[in-house]
């Protein structure tokens, strides 16, 4: 083992155990262990721009940009009281239909994406009912990345994997589509069990509800509220079609959020300075320090360990779905699943040689085919296991953003008792669907 490795996993090391301590904010530690990587050497400063991952960084900044200036209109607020009309107050429907509204939502457009229009408006309902947003935050951070899983544009790490083998859309619909909803019912029922007694409804909790005001009223600016609904219809049109358009996620966002800007005359400063900015450097950080152990080979040596465990596809499977999610809960799961693609190709090739004389397109479809259990595997454990810990998914560090605002924000510790169980059960439900779908039946 090399210096520069032992350095760069001293400092991710003791980065990780301070943001877990949470003495320090997350954010802090972030920014200094990015620094450090530089100062040892370990990276230049010109990679660590490198390793940071913009689609994500301008996806964030232009859906944040969106978001507050839609905040102007009142739109959250109405919804948030005719949700609470419409569901009586009760705290089990109201955590049911988001969480489901999550899911699909986050299966069509992307996870982080839903959780920065449904986080807001999740917390005005708790501070509206006088609960705690703990346990609909949970749920939803939980449901964005099992529902981002089900399909291709879902999750980061499925865009890496059917770019990198050509499977479509349908495939990973059909594919990871059926797990995604056991996993998913399981879960939701999982926290109704847990958090039974905060979702308890009692006889006075409809007089907190606010039924004698019309939701109508609460809209500040109905023109404003015209041009947001428009500006937001045209940038989620573009997520479902931006692979067609050939244009990044942050592209689109970052345009509709500057459309929005100069169509509604909106103070560009004040609007700055709404954003969740602490939350964007942690995820730069975060980036340059996953960097730091992708540069030093570190990654690849994961990579190739869970590979060399065995010869037989059942073994494979199985140790890449687990060793993949518990990565997943503590690394970025997009380097991991960069690191993973191309030598989990180089020994599917060594598993299914082409012994059939066949062309390059169709050994390649034909090793693609034979070796799916592996593919979905990874796909399973990279996004599942982001479900492991606060800071295991995109969706996770951005829902714990817009928490530290509450009076129960989310952190390490208090997620972790809740969100790595659930993970757990989620990967034996994963682990007894790969078994009986593709090697029992």
């Amino acid at each position: 083992m090399t210096t520069q490795i032992i350095a760069a996993l001293a400092v991710f090391l003791a980065s990780y155990v301070l943001i877990v301590s949470e003495r320090i904010h997350r954010t802090k530690v972030a920014i200094l262990g990015a620094v450090l990587l530089i100062c040892f050497h370990i990276i230049t400063q010109n990679e660590a721009f490198e390793y940071i991952d913009f689609n994500t960084i301008g996806l964030l900044l232009g859906m944040m940009l969106l978001i507050s200036i839609i905040k102007e209109t009142g739109v959250f607020t109405y919804i948030a009281i005719w949700i609470t009309k419409k569901t009586g107050g009760n705290k089990w429907k109201i955590l049911l239909w988001f969480s489901l509204f999550t899911a699909l939502a986050s299966a069509l457009l992307d996870n982080v994406t839903t959780v920065l229009l449904i986080a807001p408006i999740t917390i005005l309902i708790a501070e509206m009912l006088d609960i705690s947003p703990f346990p609909f935050l949970i749920a939803e951070i939980l449901s964005a990345n099992i529902g981002g899983m089900a399909t291709l544009i879902g999750d980061p790490p499925n865009i890496l994997i059917g770019s990198a083998t050509g499977l479509s859309f349908i495939d990973f619909l059909v594919h990871l589509g059926p797990i995604s909803i056991i996993i998913f019912a399981v879960t939701i029922v999982s926290i109704k069990i847990i958090f039974r007694k905060d979702l308890k409804t009692g006889k006075n909790d409809n007089e907190k509800i606010i039924s004698g005001i019309d939701e109508t009223k609460v809209i500040k600016d109905s023109k404003l509220l015209r041009r947001s609904i428009i500006v937001l219809g045209v940038t989620i049109a573009g997520f479902l079609i931006h692979n067609f358009l050939h244009l990044k996620p942050a592209t689109i966002a970052l345009a509709g959020g500057g459309t929005l800007l100069i169509w509604s005359g909106a103070d560009i400063e004040k609007h700055l300075k709404e954003i969740e900015w602490p939350t964007l450097f942690f995820f730069m950080g975060l980036f340059i320090l996953v960097g730091g152990l992708e540069k030093t080979g570190v990654l690849k040596w994961l990579a190739e360990l869970i590979l060399n465990i065995s010869d037989s596809m059942v073994v494979l499977c199985i140790s890449l779905l687990w060793i993949s999610a518990l990565a997943s809960s503590f690394l970025d799961n997009i380097p991991f699943v960069a690191a993973m693609i191309p030598l989990l190709a180089r020994i599917t090739t060594t598993l299914f040689p082409n012994t059939q004389g066949l062309d390059d397109a169709a050994y390649h479809a034909y090793y693609i085919q034979h070796s799916l259990p592996l593919w979905w595997s990874l796909a399973l454990g990279a996004c599942l296991g982001g479900n492991g810990t606060i800071i295991g998914a995109s969706a996770n560090v951005v829902i714990a953003g817009f928490s530290e605002k509450t009076k129960t924000p989310l952190n390490f510790k208090n997620y972790f008792r809740y969100g790595f169980p659930l993970m757990l059960v989620s990967i034996i439900l994963a682990t007894a669907y790969i078994l009986i779908r593709y090697f029992l039946i």
